[in-house]
């Protein structure tokens, strides 16, 4: 009986020190964004390597493996961003816009 007391008050003080955490987490990332700071990493395509596979991709030749490995992009991110004619999509555009705005 005393046992399941103590792992009671034990359980009790985890999640309450969970919550703290997260409670600080918050405030902290608010913070944050408050002055300006986003958080996460950073894109791999930008807006010049963005150019080039739109460029490339326009030309039937192009070998994708090898101007994934030039961009140091994976294949997935250029296609995310550039369709097999060179035609840009909505991630390109998104991205066009955060360097412009």
């Amino acid at each position: 009986m005393a046992g399941r007391l103590i792992f009671s008050i034990f359980d009790a003080l985890a999640e309450y020190k969970r919550e703290l955490i997260s409670e600080r987490t918050k405030a902290g990332l608010a913070a944050a964004r408050a002055r300006g700071r986003k958080g996460g990493r950073k894109h791999k395509m930008t807006v010049a390597k963005l150019r080039l596979a739109q460029a490339a991709m326009g030309k039937p030749e192009t070998n994708i493996a090898e101007l994934c490995e030039e961009l140091g992009i994976t294949r997935q991110t250029i296609y995310r961003h550039v369709g097999p004619q060179g035609d840009l999509r909505q991630d390109a555009q998104k991205l066009l816009e955060q360097k412009r705005g």
